[in-house]
Protein backbone atom coordinates (compact mmCIF):
# COMPACT_ATOMS: atom_id res chain seq x y z
CA UNK A 1 0.00 0.00 0.00
CA UNK A 2 1.34 3.57 -0.98
CA UNK A 3 0.06 6.26 1.56
CA UNK A 4 -0.16 9.28 -0.03
CA UNK A 5 0.05 12.19 2.20
CA UNK A 6 -1.36 15.62 1.60
CA UNK A 7 0.30 18.62 3.31
CA UNK A 8 -2.23 18.37 6.56
CA UNK A 9 -1.73 14.71 6.74
CA UNK A 10 2.40 15.47 6.52
CA UNK A 11 2.41 18.43 9.30
CA UNK A 12 0.68 15.80 11.73
CA UNK A 13 4.14 13.16 10.97
CA UNK A 14 6.19 15.95 11.94
CA UNK A 15 4.21 17.72 14.42
CA UNK A 16 1.86 16.15 17.22
CA UNK A 17 -1.73 17.02 16.59
CA UNK A 18 -4.85 15.38 17.03
CA UNK A 19 -4.82 12.06 14.53
CA UNK A 20 -0.91 11.79 14.60
CA UNK A 21 -0.03 9.03 16.05
CA UNK A 22 -2.36 7.21 14.12
CA UNK A 23 -0.97 8.58 11.14
CA UNK A 24 2.56 7.24 12.15
CA UNK A 25 1.37 4.15 12.51
CA UNK A 26 -0.32 4.13 9.10
CA UNK A 27 2.84 5.51 7.71
CA UNK A 28 4.92 2.44 9.28
CA UNK A 29 2.73 0.11 7.59
CA UNK A 30 2.83 1.72 4.22
CA UNK A 31 5.03 0.06 1.52
CA UNK A 32 5.90 3.70 0.15
CA UNK A 33 5.13 7.34 1.29
CA UNK A 34 4.40 9.47 -1.78
CA UNK A 35 3.82 13.40 -1.75
CA UNK A 36 3.00 15.59 -3.93
CA UNK A 37 5.81 18.20 -5.31
CA UNK A 38 3.82 21.15 -3.80
CA UNK A 39 3.87 19.69 -0.64
CA UNK A 40 7.25 21.25 0.02
CA UNK A 41 6.25 24.70 -0.34
CA UNK A 42 2.80 23.97 1.81
CA UNK A 43 4.50 22.31 4.74
CA UNK A 44 7.34 25.32 4.85
CA UNK A 45 4.58 27.76 4.40
CA UNK A 46 2.64 26.05 7.55
CA UNK A 47 5.95 25.87 9.49
CA UNK A 48 6.18 29.71 9.16
CA UNK A 49 2.82 30.15 10.14
CA UNK A 50 3.30 28.42 13.23
CA UNK A 51 6.57 30.19 14.32
CA UNK A 52 4.56 33.95 13.40
CA UNK A 53 1.70 32.51 16.04
CA UNK A 54 3.79 31.07 18.39
CA UNK A 55 7.57 32.78 18.41
CA UNK A 56 8.24 30.60 21.11
CA UNK A 57 8.23 27.53 19.01
CA UNK A 58 10.93 28.88 16.65
CA UNK A 59 13.25 26.46 17.87
CA UNK A 60 11.30 23.37 17.74
CA UNK A 61 9.92 24.40 14.30
CA UNK A 62 13.55 24.72 12.72
CA UNK A 63 13.95 21.37 14.02
CA UNK A 64 11.02 19.77 12.13
CA UNK A 65 12.48 21.79 9.21
CA UNK A 66 15.85 19.73 9.25
CA UNK A 67 14.03 16.25 9.60
CA UNK A 68 11.52 16.81 6.74
CA UNK A 69 15.11 17.92 4.95
CA UNK A 70 16.39 14.68 5.76
CA UNK A 71 13.87 12.80 5.32
CA UNK A 72 12.46 14.25 1.78
CA UNK A 73 14.47 11.85 -0.49
CA UNK A 74 13.27 8.64 0.74
CA UNK A 75 9.13 10.12 -0.09
CA UNK A 76 7.84 9.41 -3.20
CA UNK A 77 7.62 12.95 -4.48
CA UNK A 78 5.19 13.46 -7.66
CA UNK A 79 5.97 15.89 -10.20
CA UNK A 80 3.52 18.18 -10.91
CA UNK A 81 3.37 18.70 -14.89
CA UNK A 82 0.65 20.21 -17.56
CA UNK A 83 -1.49 17.29 -17.58
CA UNK A 84 -1.30 16.60 -13.90
CA UNK A 85 -2.33 20.30 -13.26
CA UNK A 86 -5.35 19.86 -16.24
CA UNK A 87 -6.69 17.10 -14.59
CA UNK A 88 -6.34 18.96 -11.17
CA UNK A 89 -8.27 22.06 -12.65
CA UNK A 90 -11.36 19.62 -13.79
CA UNK A 91 -11.15 17.86 -10.17
CA UNK A 92 -11.63 21.63 -8.88
CA UNK A 93 -14.80 21.78 -10.74
CA UNK A 94 -16.29 18.33 -10.45
CA UNK A 95 -15.54 18.34 -6.99
CA UNK A 96 -15.46 21.86 -5.83
CA UNK A 97 -11.94 21.99 -4.11
CA UNK A 98 -9.30 24.83 -3.85
CA UNK A 99 -6.40 25.02 -6.49
CA UNK A 100 -4.03 23.03 -4.55
CA UNK A 101 -6.48 20.64 -2.96
CA UNK A 102 -7.07 19.74 -6.53
CA UNK A 103 -3.34 19.21 -7.08
CA UNK A 104 -3.15 17.22 -4.52
CA UNK A 105 -6.43 14.83 -5.33
CA UNK A 106 -5.01 14.59 -9.23
CA UNK A 107 -1.78 13.52 -8.04
CA UNK A 108 -3.00 11.11 -5.91
CA UNK A 109 -4.98 9.36 -8.49
CA UNK A 110 -1.73 9.66 -10.92
CA UNK A 111 -0.08 7.81 -8.56
CA UNK A 112 -2.71 5.32 -8.42
CA UNK A 113 -3.37 4.60 -11.98
CA UNK A 114 0.24 4.69 -12.69
CA UNK A 115 1.57 2.41 -10.09
CA UNK A 116 -1.68 -0.33 -9.92
CA UNK A 117 -1.44 -0.52 -5.79
CA UNK A 118 -3.87 0.40 -3.72
CA UNK A 119 -3.48 4.18 -2.45
CA UNK A 120 -4.57 5.16 0.70
CA UNK A 121 -5.14 9.25 0.90
CA UNK A 122 -4.41 10.74 4.18
CA UNK A 123 -6.04 14.38 4.33
CA UNK A 124 -7.72 15.65 7.02
CA UNK A 125 -10.18 18.26 5.10
CA UNK A 126 -13.78 16.45 4.29
CA UNK A 127 -14.64 17.30 1.16
CA UNK A 128 -10.78 16.15 -0.15
CA UNK A 129 -11.20 13.28 1.53
CA UNK A 130 -15.09 12.36 -0.32
CA UNK A 131 -13.45 13.26 -3.45
CA UNK A 132 -10.66 10.90 -3.04
CA UNK A 133 -13.01 8.41 -2.25
CA UNK A 134 -14.85 9.19 -5.03
CA UNK A 135 -12.00 8.19 -7.17
CA UNK A 136 -11.22 4.74 -5.32
CA UNK A 137 -8.65 6.07 -3.12
CA UNK A 138 -9.39 4.65 0.76
CA UNK A 139 -9.76 7.85 3.25
CA UNK A 140 -7.39 8.67 6.22
CA UNK A 141 -7.63 7.31 9.10
CA UNK A 142 -9.66 10.47 10.91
Amino acid sequence: MILFCDTSALVKLYIAEAESEALRSLADQADALAVSRIAWAEMMAALARRVREAPADAAAIEQVRERLCVDWPSYLVVEVTQALVEQAGEYADVFALSGYDSVQLATARLLQTASGQAVRFACFDTRLAKAAATLGMTKNVG
